[in-house]
């Protein structure tokens, strides 16, 4: 077949049309669900979104605009205006598939016992998102947790049945062998594999066990032998803040990307302590300085866009890509069905097993993380920014009205 239509730019265009292509027509004009598509064919969820993600990406169909975005009112008095930061086309479920874990790290915010989730619940969590992402017109990310995610005894199973309905996937986990990271990749590369570190190897290794750093170094060259993207997080407090620049030197050649998040005094995080603002202000102007150098460096904290706006600097995206995420383009979901909006603090919103995740998402609580703190309103940037509301819980402070207890906007 041959087909002629007008291009977003005005253009007329000519070319032939794949079949995959005629079928995004056709469920586009004829308004045909995945359902539909999926019974007369027997094409999977993602071969239906490959499809109409080519023939959007050609221009013969128009994708739908996202319906998750910020209130424009709300963030009116700031000077930031670009759609960049107002919404977003893809969405992100860190899903706590188990509290099972090879390791019992001394900041862990969350030891709690609870049930690892089912494969038939996994099943109604996987549907439910996917009809999330298709009445919000974004795509999903499932970045798999835990505990370890791969210690849950169905974890390939629930991977492929992801992988199955299109979504993009991810790992927040802990090294495992070549022979397990070789399954992962049989069923689908994930878009990265983050593991932790927390300084140099005897303070890692006080944080994290006996062994972890040399552990994760070799495992992030098996990362690095596979192609897979590696990412090392660390869990900034006052004992490891001189550790940072030169752990990210060492990393240069091993990860692509190493970033920090400050410490959540949650859980048995309460049992550590960050490290005094001053100090944390300085050390922001060091690590800036060194992410000229050093490649691998990334920014998270929502705290370096005031440090930056203070200085002349571009601003980016913050923790989440749109300053704190917390219930906007990010929600969490842990394994006996808790949906919060952020792990790093209790911040429950719903059970998915009672609620549809879009009930939850449109929830009044759920819309009062995505306004962040009252102190923030007519702050410049706080569309970037709000600060980290983990800390400032941390600090027992009311994370709806308080600002993050280390701005130094003031």
């Amino acid at each position: 077949y041959i087909g002629m239509w007008k291009s977003v730019s005005g253009d007329i265009e000519v070319d032939y049309l794949l079949p995959s292509e005629l079928l995004a027509i056709k469920m586009v004009f004829e308004e045909l669900s995945y359902e539909e598509i999926r019974k007369e064919t027997g094409m999977k969820y993602r071969e239906i979104d490959i499809a109409l993600k080519e023939a959007v990406k050609k221009g013969l169909i128009l994708k739908p605009q996202s319906k998750i975005r910020r209130e424009n009112e709300l963030f009116s008095k700031g000077f930031i205006k670009e759609k960049t930061f107002l919404e977003t086309d893809i969405f992100t479920l860190q899903w706590h598939i188990t509290q099972a874990c090879d390791l019992h790290c001394r900041h862990c915010y969350d030891r709690s016992e609870r049930q690892s989730v089912s494969y038939g619940d996994a099943l109604k969590v996987l549907d439910d998102f996917w009809r999330f992402c298709r009445n919000m017109h974004v795509r999903g990310q499932i970045s798999f947790s835990g505990g370890n995610p791969l210690l849950h005894p169905m974890f390939f199973d629930i991977y492929k049945e992801a992988y199955d309905r299109g979504f993009i996937l991810a790992i927040l986990g802990n090294p495992v062998s070549e022979d397990i990271l070789l399954k992962l990749l049989s069923i689908k590369r994930p878009s990265f594999y983050q593991v932790s570190l927390e300084g140099l190897e005897e303070h890692n290794d006080y944080i994290r066990g006996r062994g972890n750093f040399k552990r994760v170094l070799k495992f992030l060259d098996l990362l690095k032998k596979y192609n897979i993207y590696s990412m090392v997080m660390l869990t900034l407090t006052e004992e490891n803040i001189d550790q940072v620049i030169p752990l990210g030197r060492i990393l240069r050649n091993r990860v692509k990307l190493f970033s920090f998040n400050r410490l959540a005094m949650v859980g048995e995080g309460k049992q550590l302590r960050l490290p005094y603002r001053e100090r944390y202000m300085k050390f922001i102007g060091e690590y800036l300085e060194e992410c000229k150098r050093n490649p691998i460096l990334g920014i998270k904290d929502n705290l370096i866009n005031l440090y930056k706006y203070k200085h002349g600097g571009n601003l980016f995206g913050g923790c989440t890509g749109y300053g704190c995420g917390a219930a906007f383009n990010f929600l969490s979901l842990l394994s006996d069905g808790e949906v919060h909006a952020c792990r790093k603090l209790p911040s429950l919103i719903g059970n998915i097993y009672e609620q549809s995740l879009e009930d939850i998402y449109l929830s009044e609580i759920a819309e009062r993380y995505r306004r962040g703190p009252e102190a923030c309103r007519d702050c410049e940037i706080s569309i970037v920014c709000r600060g980290c509301l983990a800390v400032a819980y941390g600090y027992g402070m009311n994370i709806f009205k308080d600002r993050d207890p280390y701005c130094f906007k003031i």
